[in-house]
């Protein structure tokens, strides 16, 4: 990522941070549309999984201008996410999901710009977990 889609990233978030609760909400809302056979791979009440959701999201934007920072936390996400049942196919879903969240959230703020940065970010993290979780999995196999 470059030091323009990171700014654009953090900027963006900091709009959506305000509404956070909404944005996590409208987030399950489209993923479970989406992908509803992961919908049991959550709690019924997704009230502390939505302050999880928006809490690491914040770490990672935050994080994105020092990646190596944050890498062993996901790196750690990752691999309980392997222990919910999470598979690599539900990456690029969660991702969509995020993304139109984020360009609901954002209205007219969600630019081709901004979106390229978020796909750009969600692209890196997402890459950097799977092969974390799954790679490793199967390396050890």
């Amino acid at each position: 990522m470059t030091p323009a889609q990171i700014a654009l990233v953090q900027d963006s978030f900091a709009k959506v941070a305000p509404i956070s609760d909404q944005a996590a909400i409208i987030f399950y809302d489209r993923l479970f549309e989406v992908a509803p056979q992961v919908r049991a791979l959550f709690p019924y009440d997704l009230t502390e999984q939505r302050k999880k959701l928006m809490g690491t999201l914040a770490v990672v934007v935050n994080g994105l201008a020092n990646l190596p920072s944050i890498l062993p936390a996901a790196s750690a996400l990752a691999t309980r996410h392997v222990g919910y049942g999470a598979k690599a196919e539900h990456y690029p879903v969660v991702g969509g999901a995020l993304l139109w969240t984020l360009e609901k959230g954002l209205g007219d703020a969600w630019t081709p710009e901004v979106a390229e940065a978020w796909t750009a970010a969600y692209g890196t993290l997402s890459s950097y977990m799977i092969a974390e979780a799954y790679d490793k999995k199967e390396a050890a196999e």
